[in-house]
């Protein structure tokens, strides 16, 4: 598998725009330096576009492409439950979250905590997020990255890994989030075209008339591969859990994920205003629907494509992770580069999501409260400083954390989940509980792992899935039963319902029906 000369022509195209854009829209005015807001929320002026395709560029990482791909290859499309009920958090949380965390005109999770909870939840989930951003997050995405490009590139893991990490770190430490946001445009756009690219390549690689025909072989092929519900005997029924995909525990960690995430939640706090940031995120929305049919297809293709010896059988079989990177492989020259330039898109764009995420809750949260009085230009400097410290750790950890593991992807649901539940219950409470207190709050999240470890030890049989929503309903009542027992948080604390407005506009309300729709569809053909 090697790059040819039209390959590297298209990668290095990519490159350039990409630097070139980022450093365009990173300039300030004459004699403006940036300060906090301009770094970390990029001058709270991003249009809803802008924000959209953000939030999909940073969720479409190396864990989605690389990850679900694998699951394609190996489970089928039962993994998309991951991108399509994610359409509909979104949705939920542009109407009823966002409205609460604009009015308070936070820079970060934690911060509303602070307001919510006091200073003491803030600095333990402070310490958490920068822990598990750079520990499990940045670590998956390069080492997944690293892997892929690896296999094209024969650079090695850790050679990949270093130049993924540089290339994210020269264009966003300068700008911050105005320049992770606004070339975003550029990856999502590089990220659906060469989605599709490969997608139709390996349909059309099939032994059917065209792509549409290989789509329709696949399905005949494989039915097993088109099951959204799996039953209680397929072998990967613990991962995905039938009907308890819909019930149960997954709509936890899609609101931990999609609602109190900062590397996500940040560019909505970054919006112009309330009906720039929900009409963003109506269209992420929107841009969910289409993930698996660009992630997850070519994976169940590859099934075929192996038994055909177009592909390494071997490989496959030793790790379901190596999936899009054969696939790549398996392209030809300038389409391969096309599809090569969408997975660093993919990578690079999390990556400095990530490090801005990470810096922003380092700076504002920890550092700041620790040092209140200096210039803000100084924070920035801290920033920047804090995420390249950040990347320089997760490379050191990247092959000891997740280069043991089957499924990458799988892992990084497993690791959040012990913490999910926790997480949803202080905010949800925090939003719509005006009796949640401190205590409760600590119940939540301390009860969220203790809870979460005890069920696993007394049932290791019982699917995470299921697991996660049960210790949710455990922790919320308890949560929610001990505020009322040590009394009631001072009023100046709670949130204020009656003065936030929860209506939308006719255009959001249209958007979100249209998703909906299509996502009743797609659960009713491929039930």
């Amino acid at each position: 598998m090697t790059l040819e000369t039209i390959d590297i022509i298209i990668i290095a195209g990519y490159a350039l725009a990409l630097l070139g854009i980022a450093l365009f829209v990173s300039r300030e005015p004459a004699g403006h330096e940036k300060n906090t807001e301009d770094y970390f929320l990029a001058g709270r002026a991003l249009p809803w576009w802008a924000i959209g395709a953000s939030l999909i560029a940073s969720n479409i990482s190396a864990e989605q492409i690389i990850g679900q791909s694998g699951q394609g290859f190996a489970v089928g499309v039962a993994i998309a439950a991951y991108e399509w009920q994610a359409a509909i958090v979104l949705l939920i949380v542009a109407k009823y979250f966002l409205p609460i965390f604009l009015k308070r005109k936070i820079y970060t999770m934690p911060q509303f905590l602070n307001q919510r909870y006091g200073e003491g939840v803030k600095n333990l989930m402070s310490v958490f997020w920068v822990a598990l951003y750079t520990a499990v997050n940045l670590t998956t995405v390069l080492w997944l990255g690293g892997l892929a490009v690896d296999s094209l590139t024969g650079w090695g893991v850790m050679g990949s890994m270093m130049a993924l990490a540089a290339f994210a770190a020269l264009y966003s430490l300068y700008g911050g989030l105005k320049a992770v946001a606004l070339t975003d445009i550029i990856q999502v756009v590089i990220l659906i075209i060469g989605g599709l690219a490969i997608t139709w390549f390996a349909l059309d690689a099939l032994p059917a008339d065209g792509a549409a025909g290989g789509m329709a072989f696949l399905m005949q092929e494989m039915p097993g591969h088109f099951e959204m519900i799996l039953d209680e005997d397929h072998p990967a029924y613990f991962d995905l859990p039938g009907i308890w995909t819909i019930l149960g525990g997954l709509w936890v960690l899609h609101f931990s994920y999609w609602g109190f995430n900062q590397y996500i939640i940040q560019r909505a706090l970054g919006a112009e205003n309330l009906g720039e940031a929900q009409k963003g995120l109506a269209f992420a929305a929107f841009l969910k629907l289409l993930v698996p049919f660009i992630v997850v297809v070519p994976g169940i293709a590859a099934v075929i494509l192996a038994q055909q010896g177009d592909l390494n059988a071997a490989a496959l079989s030793a790790s379901s992770d190596r999936t899009y990177g054969e696939l790549m492989g398996f392209a030809p020259a300038g389409l391969r580069g096309l599809v090569f330039a969408a997975l660093i898109a993919a990578v690079v764009s999390s990556l400095a999501s990530m490090m801005n995420s990470i810096s922003t809750i380092f700076t504002m949260d920890l550092y700041r409260s620790a040092r209140p009085d200096r210039a803000e230009q100084h924070y920035v400097t801290v920033g920047r400083i804090s995420a390249f410290v950040a990347m320089a750790i997760a490379l050191v950890l990247a092959r000891p954390f997740i280069g043991g593991f089957e499924s990458a992807f799988q892992t990084v649901q497993e690791y959040t989940g012990y913490i999910a539940p926790g997480i949803v219950i202080v905010f949800l409470l925090g939003f719509f509980d005006k009796k949640a207190n401190t205590v409760g709050a600590y119940t939540a999240l301390v009860g969220s792992v203790v809870l979460n470890l005890i069920v696993n030890a007394a049932f290791p049989d019982l699917p995470f899935v299921v697991r996660i929503w049960i210790v949710f309903v455990v922790g919320i009542v308890t949560a929610a039963i001990v505020s009322r027992m040590t009394g009631a948080p001072e009023e100046e604390r709670t949130v204020q319902l009656k003065d936030i407005a929860f209506g939308t506009t006719p255009l959001f309300n249209t958007l979100a029906a249209t998703t909906v729709a299509i996502l009743v569809g797609l659960y009713i053909v491929l039930w």
